[in-house]
């Protein structure tokens, strides 16, 4: 690789002239869209040699500039063969898409602008178009026209913001005590199969992990209404203070979506905050078809979605809707007399005041680009044709033996190996070293299974049934 004079400025290689800026653009271009083709036809898996990378990065010490034009395709040949592609039509793991091509447009627009969204001041514009979004799914997920919210850097983020949402309504002085302000240790309740990162965001939020409060599930995979219902009655006795229901629209082991109405009928009861977590299944509210998988999310204190799961932005593009605008901007406003250096504008609510982020990349232009190029019908297409070809694979496993394990139309399908194969977990190592596809392993009702999940709008049926064929061949155990 060639390396520059030291005596070359600093301001040369961090801000070329125009001219040497769209020499390197164009080369960008058609240096990923070459190695985007190869990646569809290649492994799946990495294939880098990595003693010899790290040899090779050893060799950045950062004393002697380097040419952008020999750097670039050097970065991109590391990618290319160091990670697992989730581009890859034969990725069929975990909650990862191929980002669709108006979505990584705007990623590079963002980038090229590099706005600043802590303030609709700075950034009148990209405030406005992020909260347009925000109101225009939030009114299909069917919350009220005065539902707000915001874009956030994940699920995680937004999950993080519906607790400290239910701790502020819960007690007026939760936000100038915390938890000091309640009579006993706030609880939340999730279900047994919900994401382990509410374990994190009770940590975070400072009530601690011990107020996770685990409920059963049912025969099918989904909270038990009656073990949701006794475990707030057995808290309360004890002297606890329930604050919060968190049921999942899509769990991430199985695809399965909690009683939304059951839930929230619960909930109302017992006067606690009511959020959904449909970081993967809130996509279906783009489809008509599918919408009814999620009847009851409208009942909703808050909702969870993920633009970078289903909805195929790039990372990170998550959302946090709320009927509650005004619990919402109780929970993170800032006095503006503690930051008078913020150009506030008294017009405006600005997001660094009802968000848990200051400064904040501009997200929501990815789903703004790519719902208005393809439509609702677009979107709702890309979510159903990924419920059709898993329905395809299913169909498939289960002529050959293999067991369902779980029912869910959320494009993840849950499958036991027929008797005498070898194990599930098994067979998911040895198909992910195969380097010829992804998928995972988990449990799901106390049965090892292996997972298939379907995110990337340019898988095939064929992909599909190349999948079948390679999960059958690998699962089969040895000759004796």
């Amino acid at each position: 690789m060639n390396v520059m004079h030291p005596s070359i400025a600093a301001s040369s290689a961090l801000f070329p002239d125009a001219a040497r800026r769209r020499a390197v653009d164009d080369a960008m271009t058609t240096l990923l869209a070459e190695a985007r083709a190869r990646m569809a036809d290649g492994a799946v898996g990495p294939t880098l040699d990595m003693p010899a990378f790290h040899d090779a990065l050893a060799g950045f010490d950062f004393a002697t500039p380097r040419h952008l034009a020999d750097l670039l395709p050097w970065v991109v040949e590391q990618l290319e063969h160091g990670i697992v592609h989730l581009t890859h039509p034969r990725y069929c793991g975990l909650f990862n898409p191929q980002p669709s091509f108006p979505a990584e447009c705007a990623d590079r627009i963002v980038a090229a602008f590099n706005p600043q969204l802590a303030t609709a001041t700075t950034s009148p514009v990209p405030v406005e178009l992020e909260a347009h979004v925000i109101r225009a799914i939030a009114r299909r997920a069917g919350l009220p026209d005065s539902a707000t919210g915001h874009f956030t850097t994940g699920g995680s983020e937004a999950n993080f913001t519906a607790l400290i949402c239910a701790l502020t309504r819960a007690h007026a002085a939760f936000g100038r005590r915390g938890v000091r302000a309640f009579a006993g240790d706030p609880m939340m309740y999730v279900s047994r199969d919900a994401h382990v990162a509410w374990f994190k965001i009770a940590h975070q939020a400072g009530i601690g992990r011990a107020a996770v409060r685990v409920v059963d599930t049912d025969a099918a995979g989904q909270m038990d209404p009656g073990a949701l219902r006794a475990a707030i009655a057995e808290d309360r006795a004890a002297g606890r203070i329930p604050v919060m229901i968190a049921a999942t629209a899509g769990t991430t082991g199985a695809g399965m979506v909690d009683p939304l109405h059951a839930c929230s009928r619960i909930a109302r009861d017992a006067g606690l905050w009511y959020h959904v977590d449909a970081a993967w299944g809130g996509a279906v509210i783009v489809s008509d078809r599918l919408r009814p998988l999620l009847a009851g999310i409208e009942t909703a204190d808050s909702i969870t979605i993920d633009a970078h799961k289903w909805l195929a932005t790039t990372m990170g593009c998550g959302m946090f809707l709320t009927p509650h605008g005004g619990v919402l901007n109780d929970a993170f406003h800032v006095a503006a007399s503690t930051a008078p250096f913020m150009p506030s504008n008294a017009r405006h609510l600005d997001p660094y005041v009802t968000t848990a982020q200051w400064s904040r990349r501009f997200l929501g232009l990815r789903l703004f680009v790519a719902l208005a190029a393809a439509g609702w019908q677009g979107y709702a297409a890309h979510v159903e044709r990924a419920v059709d070809l898993i329905a395809t694979l299913k169909a498939e496993l289960a002529a050959r033996g293999w067991t369902i394990a779980n029912s869910s139309e959320m494009a993840v399908l849950c499958v036991i190996p027929p008797a005498g194969f070898l194990p599930a977990a098994e067979i998911a190592r040895a198909v992910v070293a195969s380097r010829e596809g992804w998928v995972a392993s988990t449990r799901f009702q106390g049965r090892d299974v292996v997972r298939i999940c379907v995110t990337n709008g340019e898988t095939s049926p064929s992909d599909m049934h190349a999948l079948a064929d390679l999960l059958h061949a690998t699962g089969q155990a040895p000759a004796a």
